[in-house]
């Protein structure tokens, strides 16, 4: 492996995906930085990744902040020149409509929506100085289409999507890449394991082909693969689901 003297920044580096992401680019010698809530949860992932010999650097994150924002993103561009900046926060909730409170639907819509214009605003003013980067936004089946009980994240991460669709057309000229990525399944997770257990039974779970769900390390792959994408044929939205995965 050999060190680039370049940053990755996740925003919402949580267990699974973003832990994945940052195992990909510390692989490849970035120096990674993951943000989170709860900061203290990284500490697992920094001690796995900096025990071979690689960079990663957990902080604890409010992304509805825009201080705070700044800061993580200043951390990063300090400790190495920005390459890459993702925007990882889900809030998949589901809950019927007339349930939904003013204040699940705000909460929902700052984490998924005003958090990623937040970290794509901040990242790209960091980004245009050096001439180059990427900035990826994680989006859902719910980006393309409401369903029933998620008028909530729906909203929030339709809203993703159209911001990354503007900001890439406004970018893209300036050799920012920017494209979003729509996660169309499961993820292999014992969350996801016991959610189908309790809808389906175990039976189904026994049963259930190995790769019918999304190894996370399959999309960090993914990541990485578009960054690595030369710019006369950059994706600008990718969609991702195992081969069983209806759509």
């Amino acid at each position: 492996m050999m060190e680039r003297q370049a940053s990755v920044a996740i925003v919402g580096a949580g267990d699974f995906i973003g832990a994945a992401i940052a195992r990909r680019f510390a692989a490849e010698g970035y120096r990674v930085h993951g943000g989170r809530r709860q900061g203290e949860k990284l500490e697992a992932l920094q001690a796995e990744i900096t025990s071979r010999g690689e960079r990663f650097q957990g902080h604890s994150l409010d992304a509805r902040r825009e201080d705070a924002i700044t800061a993580f993103l200043d951390a990063a561009d300090a400790d190495a020149p920005l390459e890459v900046c993702i925007f990882n926060i889900g809030a998949n909730v589901q809950v019927p409509l007339l349930d939904t409170s003013e204040r699940v639907f705000r909460k929902v819509w700052e984490m998924a929506c005003y958090a990623g214009f937040l970290t794509g605003r901040e990242a790209a003013r960091r980004l245009l100085p050096h001439g180059r980067g990427s900035i990826f936004f994680t989006g859902a089946t719910a980006s393309l289409r409401g369903g029933k009980g998620y008028a909530a994240f729906a909203a929030a991460k339709a809203g993703l999507r159209a911001l990354s669709q503007s900001m890439a057309r406004e970018l893209h000229p300036q050799n920012i890449h920017v494209a979003h990525l729509v996660i169309d399944a499961g993820v292999d997770t014992a969350w996801v394991r016991q959610r189908i257990a309790e809808r389906d039974g175990q039976a189904a779970v026994d049963a259930m082909a190995p790769d019918r769900l999304m190894n996370p390390a399959s999309i960090a792959e993914a990541y990485w693969q578009l960054h690595r994408q030369p710019r006369d044929a950059w994706t600008h939205e990718l969609d991702l689901r195992p081969f069983g995965e209806s759509w």
